[in-house]
């Protein structure tokens, strides 16, 4: 069989009996390839859309646990100002505590020498009432 003179030259028909510098086989390859590009940039496309929606969301999340680990901090915080105000308060009981015993000490003899000097004086005024 001889070759198309037309092929040779590098022109083709096509289906629709058209002529075309492209071979038959090669354009429809490249219209296939064409569609599946346009498939694939659709598919990225949407797989945007997903991992964009995912990151919004995952966003939201790490804004959400950052403001739990801020009230997390601020309720640790008062705890501890609570603790130290708590101890503050008991040393100054403690001390409140001492100074009251101590007055309580003073208070007993002070108790113990009016004692003596009333029974002193009774004793005084017992005898001088007899010597009369």
């Amino acid at each position: 069989m001889a070759k198309d003179p037309l092929a040779e030259a590098g022109f083709y028909f096509d289906e629709l009996n058209k002529l075309r510098v492209l071979e038959p086989d090669t354009s429809q390859k490249t219209s296939e390839l064409k569609e599946e590009c346009k498939e694939f940039v659709d598919k990225i496309g949407q797989f945007q859309k997903i991992v964009g929606g995912l990151i919004e969301l995952v966003d939201e999340l790490a804004k959400e646990a950052e403001t739990e680990k801020m009230k997390a901090i601020g309720a640790r915080n008062l705890l501890k100002s609570v603790a130290k105000q708590r101890e503050a308060q008991q040393q100054q009981l403690q001390a409140l505590i001492a100074e009251k015993k101590m007055q309580l000490e003073r208070y007993r003899i002070e108790y113990e020498a009016l004692s003596k000097v009333e029974s002193e004086q009774n004793e005084f005024i017992d005898q001088f009432i007899l010597q009369k």
